[in-house]
């Protein structure tokens, strides 16, 4: 009988971290950015301080809208250290869906990028929290969205009523190591620690409250069947914002100390150069995905 763990997801990165500190948990081939399990860790540790500086707590809602950036891990580790909720925000959302799930999931901070495609994510927050450049950062307020307050900028990039990345991590080192000791402390394995919204197809979309029990667990024995140990690479071209990026991939990973070598938008060039790159052992897809690297012209020079 296989016995389910009841780590928090913080408790497993720890674990590896503590374990394995200097095998590559996280790798993006393309720009050479590698993260062992320790600095991953200690990143994601400055991360959860930042958010406790600006009022996030066990169970506030943090929507996470971005292609696969580096940091979209930290924040969602982040969240899951504190006790927060990690709300997957698809990228794929128009301006009506976006409105829809930041009101319905009582988003308290979002997080977003550039945008993508042919959306500007930064002037759809806009539209949406107008209140934006008229209160001072931190201290929005919404009649609209009563419980929303931060708007995070995933990079270096400044905007007004906006936080950036580096104001977050900065912030997070005036936040005294005990506090987050204590946030640690709260949080149980049967907490929620992931909102994600269903594709809606019986009418509108509905938040799914997982914990950190449910995700740790599934990722665990998808990588049980798939006879994953930590010596496997697994590329993830998938997008995080999906289960099949943040559960089926993340905790897949996460449970078995394997590293994960992420694409952030997929291109099938990059998936093959990384694969042949970093030895990766699995791969990950759609069978649009797949049949875009087996037809690719370049195909055959790599292994």
């Amino acid at each position: 009988m296989l016995q389910l763990s009841e780590r928090t997801l913080g408790d497993w990165l720890e674990h590896w971290a503590e374990v394995t500190p200097d095998k590559e948990y996280i790798v993006y081939s393309d720009r050479n950015l590698r993260f062992t399990w320790k600095q991953f860790n200690e990143r994601v540790d400055h991360m959860a301080k930042g958010l406790l500086a600006i009022g996030v707590k066990k169970d506030t809602h943090v929507g996470i809208w971005a292609r696969n950036v580096p940091d979209w891990l930290t924040f969602l580790y982040a969240c899951a250290k504190i006790g927060a909720v990690a709300v997957t925000v698809n990228t794929n959302y128009k301006q009506a869906e976006l409105e829809y799930l930041c009101e319905n999931s009582d988003m308290h901070t979002l997080c977003i990028v550039d945008g993508e495609k042919d959306s500007n994510f930064v002037e759809m927050t806009y539209t949406m929290l107008p209140e934006l450049k008229l209160f001072e950062r931190g201290h929005m307020k919404s009649k609209r969205f009563p419980h929303m307050r931060n708007v995070v900028y995933i990079g270096q990039e400044k905007y007004r009523g906006m936080y950036n990345t580096a104001e977050i991590l900065l912030l997070g080192s005036n936040i005294d190591d005990e506090e987050l000791i204590n946030a640690k402390k709260l949080v149980s394995c049967h907490d929620t620690v992931n909102m994600q919204y269903t594709s809606g197809t019986t009418g509108f979309p509905k938040g799914v409250m997982l914990t950190h029990y449910n995700i740790a667990n599934n990722g665990f024995l998808t990588g049980e069947h798939m006879k994953f140990t930590a010596d496997d690479k697994l590329c993830v071209c998938v997008p995080l914002f999906h289960c099949f990026g943040v559960v089926l991939a993340t905790m897949n990973c996460l449970t078995h100390g394997c590293t994960q070598v992420m694409i952030e938008r997929f291109d099938p060039l990059l998936v093959l150069a990384s694969i042949h790159k970093e030895r990766c052992t699995a791969l990950y897809g759609v069978p649009t995905m797949f049949i875009a690297e087996l037809h690719h012209p370049m195909f055959p020079m790599f292994d």
